[in-house]
């Protein structure tokens, strides 16, 4: 394997995970907050319209960020095609996290 590729190799098995652990934490505090919002609602007695807006909104931000995860994770399976194009990686070799995950049926499977 030619040194770039090696280099850009590194690069990404670096990031790659970075990048979707970021993406999952986003996922969490989008969730607390819409936990919050609506206990807040609940706890105050106010109606159950009031803020109904600012729930659909975050609703829709939450389904963005599984949908940027859902992408994330492809971009992940379609590197490790280049990679084994490429750099004749076996990539479940140097990817274990992520053949794990779609062998436990967690929710990062839909990608795979």
């Amino acid at each position: 394997m030619s040194y770039q590729i090696r280099i850009a190799t590194d690069q990404l098995k670096q990031d790659m995970p970075h990048t979707e652990a970021s993406i999952d934490q986003a996922l969490i505090s989008v969730s607390s907050l819409m936990a919050t919002l609506v206990q807040a609602r609940v706890d105050t007695g106010v109606p159950a319209a009031t803020g109904q807006v600012a729930v659909r909104r975050l609703a829709k931000a939450q389904m963005a960020l599984v949908e940027a995860s859902s992408d994330v994770l492809r971009v992940h399976g379609e590197l490790q095609k280049v990679g084994r194009e490429f750099a004749g990686m076996d990539v479940h070799e140097s990817c274990p996290a992520v053949q794990a995950a779609v062998g436990s049926g967690n929710l990062r499977s839909v990608a795979a």
